[in-house]
């Protein structure tokens, strides 16, 4: 059984201050996926293993995301942090 005193080595804190720091965190992502567009990345696959005989293809993938989901990112983050200073005022 895991005993917690009030002398935890984590500082208190509140929700609103989470509230903030994911709000710029989605911020900053969708900031990202709104620039990026997505991302392109090489994977090695093996083909053919015959004993001492190997084949390897590289295989170029990549992931995008719909622009949408970067704006949602992006209004969501903002409407946190702006939730968080109307809270605080």
């Amino acid at each position: 059984m895991i005993i917690f005193s009030e002398y935890t080595m984590w500082p208190k804190s509140n929700k609103k201050e989470h509230m903030k720091i994911f709000g710029i965190i989605l911020i900053a992502a969708g900031i990202l996926m709104l620039v990026l567009k997505g991302f392109s990345f090489t994977q090695e696959k093996k083909v053919v293993d015959i004993g001492p005989i190997e084949i390897n293809a590289k295989e170029k993938k990549t992931i995008a995301w719909p622009t949408y989901a970067g704006i949602i990112a992006l209004v969501a983050g903002v409407a946190l942090v702006a939730l968080d200073k109307k809270k605080a005022s």
